[in-house]
């Protein structure tokens, strides 16, 4: 028995504060802390989830520059939860501690070269220690790939385990989205856009088992194409090289798996901005003069407000095929939607992803290691997403 089931590292920030919200409104009892620099903003936190008629969390004092502060936080903890980027600069020493006091560890991380880091320098650490380090668990990259596991899962209902572990899998992941994004966010997207190419093929290949695979994986680039519904991008985020170490773990992925990931704007020269905003983000910072200044938009801290995040949805859309010979194909197609997805439903995500992990163990994959949300939590999380108003449903191909 541990003090704590769950830990908020970095609770005061933008998101780590809201995540402190939704866990202190969670129906089951609950044993948890904040944790941070500053005691002040934390004892303020405190009695924000107490005035809103929460479940009032402890207050510790823990900083990334002390590693034996994290160290205690992890000793007291069944499941460590960071809020604290970019992680590129912020999240190693974290999963560090975790992994040496006996903590499973989840965080927000969209950044692969961070990912790329873990799986390179504590995978086979966290495997000896039997520890989950589960990095991307909001909306990076929960929807997308919880969103292919599921719905291979409901191919594999309809063909059965060996009929579907033969066939040649192609998945197509498009997301419809309205929002605004906070500093923490912008500045992690600029570490991770900075070495984002270099580091999604390493993420792939120090994966857990693939060398075991006999599976051919893919990752599908397209160019901006015309869709029923609008225009197609190419969306250059973390979630293909997740969904891509998924598919390594699971035989319902088929004997063959490809993947491509896009965003779906309804109108040529919406296309055509988007299409210019991410390539200029994505080129500017891989220079360091022009990401210092492209820093200097959005700082730590800042992000929308209640009202602003009312406004905002997300739809993801997820279309699959299992081919089996020459004739015979079998499509599915799923869809999830949901509120503000950059916050609202990222606190959602990450924390129902903490809870699966200190709640539901008997009924999590045997596995263990720098793990993707599906190898970590599999139906268990389904079922946590399902229950918090995060459903994914079945809409005709």
């Amino acid at each position: 028995m541990r003090r704590y089931d769950v830990i908020v590292h970095g609770a005061t920030g933008f998101t780590g504060r809201l995540i402190a919200l939704y866990l202190s409104r969670q129906g089951q009892a609950l044993r948890w802390a904040i944790s941070g620099r500053r005691s002040d903003a934390l004892t303020r936190l405190q009695a924000e989830c107490e005035h809103a008629g929460g479940q009032i969390p402890d207050v510790l004092l823990a900083d990334n520059q002390l590693p034996e502060t994290l160290l205690a936080l992890a000793q007291q903890t069944r499941v460590l939860l960071s809020a604290v980027g970019p992680y590129a600069l912020h999240g190693e020493p974290v999963v560090a501690a975790c992994i040496a006091g006996g903590a499973d560890y989840v965080d927000l991380a969209g950044e692969p070269g961070f990912v790329s880091d873990l799986l390179a320098r504590h995978g086979a650490g966290a495997q000896r220690a039997g520890r989950r380090i589960v990095p991307c668990c909001g909306f990076d990259s929960v929807p997308h790939d919880m969103g292919v596991y599921f719905t291979l899962r409901l191919l594999q209902d309809r063909l059965g385990s060996e009929r579907m572990a033969k066939a040649k899998v192609a998945v197509v992941g498009r997301i419809q989205a309205r929002g605004q994004i906070s500093g923490g966010t912008w500045q992690s997207a600029l570490h991770a856009f900075s070495r984002a190419a270099a580091a999604a093929s390493e993420a792939v290949e120090a994966a857990p088992g693939k060398r075991k695979s006999r599976r051919k994986i893919e990752l599908v680039s397209q160019r901006p194409q015309r869709v029923e519904g609008g225009w197609a991008l190419p969306l250059p985020t973390i979630d293909p090289q997740v969904i891509a170490r998924s598919a390594q773990s699971y035989g319902f992925y088929g004997r063959e798996f490809s993947y491509s990931h896009q965003l779906l704007v309804r109108s040529a020269p919406k296309a055509l901005m988007a299409a210019a905003g991410l390539g200029g983000v994505w080129l500017g910072s891989r220079l360091e003069s022009t990401r210092q200044l492209l820093s200097q938009w959005k700082r730590s801290g800042e992000g929308p407000n209640v009202r602003e995040r009312q406004h905002h949805w997300f739809r993801v859309e997820i279309s699959a095929s299992a081919r089996l010979g020459m004739r015979e194909q079998h499509h599915v197609r799923t869809v999830l939607c949901g509120g503000d997805p950059g916050y609202d439903e990222t606190a959602r995500m990450i924390g129902e992803s903490a809870l699966c992990l200190a709640f539901d163990g008997e009924h999590l994959p045997a596995a263990s290691g720098v793990l993707t949300p599906a190898q970590a939590m599999g139906d268990a999380l389904l079922d946590r997403l399902r229950g918090s108003g995060l459903a994914y449903r079945e809409e005709a191909p």
